[in-house]
């Protein structure tokens, strides 16, 4: 199943608590979020294969930023 994700761009926290440049990943479905340092595309196509590999519903969705 297709699942469309917001992508936002921000600043998050890395694991030294210091504010990097990010992206934030938001399911439409189940509101799960996934988090990648970087803005380029790279780190949003991370976003989206942590969706999948971490999702709260163990579902095995293809997930694609919504535009």
């Amino acid at each position: 199943m297709r699942v469309s994700v917001d992508i936002e761009v921000d600043v998050i926290l890395n694991e030294d608590g210091y504010e990097v440049p990010g992206v934030c990943a938001f399911c439409q479905r189940c509101g799960h979020t996934t988090e990648s340092y970087g803005q380029s595309d790279a780190s949003i196509k991370r976003c989206l294969a942590l969706m999948r590999e971490t999702c709260p519903e163990a579902e095995n969705n293809w997930y694609v930023a919504d535009e």
